[in-house]
């Protein structure tokens, strides 16, 4: 019986070693691919910073700087990334973003972070906006295009 529970507690401290290590399996980025609002505005604000590419993949309002590419929730939205993406080297500095809606729900990251994924980017980053846009960038006075 001690020998049942022994190895009963070994799988399961296993199990849940495990749970804490594995990427969540919904979401097609790492924490680490995420960029903070505020490190991305610090970029802006900072011309002696190499700036990143930007890309717009939502239907919301410019971040200073991005390229519209239009909702990448479909696949016409999804061949103009493509098209765009082409002709980038696989290391350039890629942020994207939407924010249209709360991140959780959002219909245009996961296809367009995926798609930088399988054309192999090395290091692109989604743009962390939880909620959206307005509050998460434009409310905190980070910079828009005019």
């Amino acid at each position: 019986m001690k020998k049942q529970l022994y190895s009963f507690l070994l799988i399961a401290v296993a199990l849940v070693a495990v749970a804490f290590t594995v990427q969540d399996p919904i979401e097609p980025w790492t924490k680490e691919q995420l960029m903070a609002p505020a490190d991305l505005a610090r970029i802006l604000n900072d011309g002696t910073i190499p700036q990143p590419i930007i890309l717009n993949i939502g239907s919301v309002g410019d971040i200073q700087g991005a390229e519209s590419i239009g909702i990448a929730k479909n696949e016409d939205g999804l061949e103009s990334l493509r098209t765009r993406l082409s002709s980038l080297p696989k290391d350039a500095e890629i942020v994207i973003y939407c924010g249209c809606c709360p991140f959780k729900d959002c219909p245009n990251v996961r296809p367009a972070f995926s798609l930088l994924t399988e054309m192999k980017f090395t290091d692109p980053k989604l743009l962390d906006l939880p909620d959206n846009l307005k509050v998460d960038w434009i409310d905190k006075g980070y910079p828009m295009s005019e």
